[in-house]
């Protein structure tokens, strides 16, 4: 920026200066006591001081510190174009904030326009007078409605700027938005240049209680060293202010941008994908350059973007754009691994449970409102999509072992949203409705759920013989057909689609994973009761495997059982006995059936082919039944390795745990 540089003209002081005929005066009128005199104009900053939401968003604390991002930004505007090093923050106990900075100092030789005023005045004092209506002094910048510094002057009660421009000092004081003294000639200063304003928010306009926070000022000036590699910001204030966390003296310098300040803000957390995922494109500073880095990991999300290194506080096109390129470039890695189950997820499951920074810079950017807290720039999209999904295709194709840890975590996360939405709509359905129980199911006469208990089994035919055997005021039955759906690696909308497990759900009435509620238990004891054969244990395998996906609490709390009834019936005369498998009634045969007298062996073929006395006697009368309980013996995590290596969809897994086990298989019929 020259002195000379023609700053943006006033069109009302132009038409003002401009000669023109004399018109002839209007005539005054009043309506209802409401007349021309009753008009109020506004000249100066005067609007600012009126009106200080329009500017700065409000009067409370949000407010106040914006004062500091205004004067800071255009030390940083400096920093971008090339001409600043370095930026200083000093912070004093009675309220002072200095912001001081090497760069080219603000012109302080007299405007063209406005020869009676320097352009330093100019600048300070009016709206709307700046050097970045164009880009000819800066590129890209964060300061463009030529306002920043002249609210921030006409919100405080006293204001210094110095400026050092060709090794010597100049110094004018404000206050309240006017120039409290000419601008002065201080001296020689060799070792110096560039700006320095040192401002103390005005009490009228903040109150006498606000005041500024240390820790956020301090955290302000950090993120700016890490949003352009190479500034160097010093921090400080007086002793007085000083903590553990805010020292009195810090200098920030980080290379590494957004990438060194990710690895700060998530240190010591749970990382899901272990590398930060993360990238320049451009040259920070020019028009398209583009920074980002991304951390998925447990715990609170946040997503910090900024445009021209101005915080972007609720987003914009700028994070549309990011939001964009992650989802299209998982979904498309997705689809070259063959994993349909990624069809759901959405851009909130990806960016959802992350840490997010990004940074862009724009040629004259929008945004909505003065405060800039929003990026409206319809080509930053474009930008950021363009740059970060390059970048992203090649990330999860050259890692493949953290691209599908991301994928699968992110199929989880949008299963459980789809799996919230779908309880959402039973819950908003009316009460009749959510309480009644699947057709088949023949409940238990009685109401609480003490002592209740619900006998699963399969098919019609053996759900005829339970109901006959059971105790009609606590037992229920609930009959499945056929084989359920293997839940392990299935999808949430493929879960949710199928009837018999929704029956379930439905009968036990108690929800699925974190909806789970103990309270809505319909029954105490939940019995899967299937045939004593091959098949039977399968069914009883997918159900454990179900119980164990969808409501792990149930096992916790001890509900679960399995039934264990008998595959023979072995009788000698008045005696009878039975045996659960061949083992065991050949041991019975030996022991118990030695002496005289026929002996006759019946096999049961199912649970519907036997008598529902013998069913009782055997499986469901408490005095006289065969069950266990199901418990988890391990740790969690080891048991879902297990039951993810044994029911998941990848036969691999399966086969190699046959070959490892397949020394202590006895017994087999082949």
């Amino acid at each position: 920026m020259s002195q000379d540089k023609d700053l943006f003209a006033n069109d009302l002081i132009n038409q003002a200066s401009s000669t023109t005929k004399p018109k002839k005066p209007l005539k005054s009128s009043s309506v209802d006591g409401y007349s021309a005199a009753d008009i109020e104009v506004l000249e100066g900053l005067e609007p600012v001081r009126r009106r200080p939401g329009m500017y700065i968003g409000g009067t409370d604390i949000n407010a106040l510190h914006h004062l500091f991002a205004e004067v800071i930004d255009n030390s940083m505007d400096e920093a971008i174009a090339g001409h600043a090093t370095r930026i200083s923050v000093h912070l004093d106990k009675d309220g002072y904030l200095t912001i001081i900075d090497n760069g080219r100092g603000i012109p302080i030789g007299a405007h063209p326009k406005f020869p009676d005023k320097s352009a330093l005045e100019i600048i300070m004092t009016t709206l709307h007078a700046g050097g970045k209506f164009d880009s000819d002094a800066y590129e890209t910048s964060g300061g463009l409605h030529g306002v920043g510094i002249s609210v921030v002057n006409a919100l405080s009660d006293d204001l210094i700027v110095e400026v050092v421009i060709n090794q010597i000092l100049y110094r004018q004081t404000y206050s309240k938005g006017h120039a409290k003294s000419e601008l002065k000639e201080i001296g020689k200063e060799h070792n110096r240049r560039g700006t320095s304003i040192r401002f103390h928010p005005d009490p009228e306009i903040f109150g006498d209680k606000l005041k500024f926070i240390p820790a956020k000022i301090f955290k302000m000036a950090r993120a700016k060293a890490y949003l352009f590699g190479g500034i160097e910001i010093r921090w400080s204030c007086d002793e007085e202010i000083a903590t553990d966390d805010i020292p009195s003296k810090q200098t920030f310098l980080y290379k590494g941008g957004l990438r060194d300040f990710m690895e700060t803000r998530i240190e010591g957390v749970t990382r899901i994908v272990d590398d930060i995922f993360s990238g320049i494109v451009g040259t920070p500073g020019k028009h398209g350059a583009v920074e980002w880095a991304i951390s998925w990991f447990i715990g609170d999300s946040f997503t910090s973007s900024y445009c021209n290194t101005v915080p972007t506080q609720d987003g914009g096109t700028h994070e549309a754009g990011l939001r964009a390129a992650l989802l299209k470039g998982l979904k498309a890695y997705a689809e070259l691994t063959n994993n349909k189950r990624a069809l759901i997820i959405t851009a909130e499951d990806v960016l959802g449970y992350c840490g997010a920074m990004l940074s862009v810079f724009v040629r004259e950017p929008e945004f909505v409102g003065q405060t800039k807290d929003k990026l409206a720039s319809i080509e930053a999209s474009k930008i950021v999509d363009n740059a970060v999904r390059d970048a992203f295709d090649h990330w999860l194709t050259t890692t493949p072992s953290q691209a599908n840890k991301l994928l699968e975590w992110a199929i989880e996360r949008a299963e459980e949203r789809v799996r919230r939405r779908k309880q959402k709509e039973i819950d908003r359905q009316s009460a009749t409705k959510r309480l009644r129980l699947p057709g088949k199911l023949a409940d238990c006469s009685q109401r609480g759920a003490k002592g209740a208990e619900l006998f699963i089994v399969e098919g019609d035919s053996a759900g005829g013989s339970a109901k006959q055997a059971r105790n009609r005021k606590n037992q229920a039955v609930l009959p499945l057909r056929g084989k359920v759906l293997n839940v392990c690696g299935s999808s949430i909308e493929k879960i949710s689609a199928n009837q018999q497990i929704g029956d379930l759900i439905q009968a036990l009435g108690c929800g699925t994973r974190d909806r789970y509620n103990e309270d809505d238990l319909r029954y105490e004891k939940i019995v899967i009761m299937t045939d004593a054969d091959v098949d039977g244990a399968h069914i009883a395998a997918l159900l454990m495997t179900l119980f164990f996906q969808e409501m792990p609490q149930l096992i916790d709390n001890g509900h679960l059982y399995l039934g264990m009834p008998p595959l023979f019936r072995i009788t000698q005369g008045a005696k009878t006995l039975y045996a659960m498998d061949d083992e065991d009634k050949d041991r019975l045969m030996r022991e118990e059936f030695s002496g005289r007298g026929k002996v006759e062996v019946t096999r049961f073929k199912g649970l519907g082919e036997m008598p529902f006395k013998h069913l009782k006697e055997t499986t469901m009368n408490p005095k006289t039944r065969n069950m266990l309980q199901i418990n988890i013996l391990d740790d969690r995590l080891s048991t879902s390795t297990c039951v993810e290596r044994l029911m998941g969809n990848k036969p691999e897994a399966r086969f190699e745990f046959i070959q490892d086990n397949a020394q202590f298989a006895t017994d087999l019929d082949v």
